[in-house]
């Protein structure tokens, strides 16, 4: 099993990037952990609209939701003690990458599908 993934701002809209996403990292063996604002389901995995207090064995955090949806979720994230958060493009956020680093985690300004396709995940 690859590495357990939370998606924020997962959609269970086709037309979205967090959709394309969690699809993704099925595909390429990684545990998924879609968190919504909506309940919904990407093939098979349902969206969790009410987050859980704690991910066990959470490696990375993939964000979807834009910067300036983020700040009622930093303490989330932090709580969360992931390995890494991956800044999907238009979500990069310097005062949550600030705030992250401090904790030890590392950042990454990329594309989820494109880090899979080319081996960077």
């Amino acid at each position: 099993m690859g590495k357990k993934t939370a998606i924020i701002g997962a959609s269970a809209n086709p037309a979205r990037y967090s959709f394309l996403a969690t699809n993704m990292l099925k595909e390429y063996d990684h545990e998924v952990v879609p968190l919504g604002i909506k309940a919904g389901e990407i093939s098979g995995s349902t969206i969790i609209a009410d987050w859980p207090a704690s991910i066990p064995n959470l490696n990375t955090v993939t964000m979807y939701i834009g910067p300036k949806n983020q700040p009622e979720h930093y303490a989330y994230i932090l709580a969360l003690k992931p390995k890494r958060i991956i800044f999907n493009p238009g979500t990069e956020n310097p005062e949550l990458s600030a705030l992250v680093a401090i904790q030890g985690i590392e950042t990454v300004e990329a594309c989820t599908l494109v880090m899979l396709r080319t081996g960077q995940f």
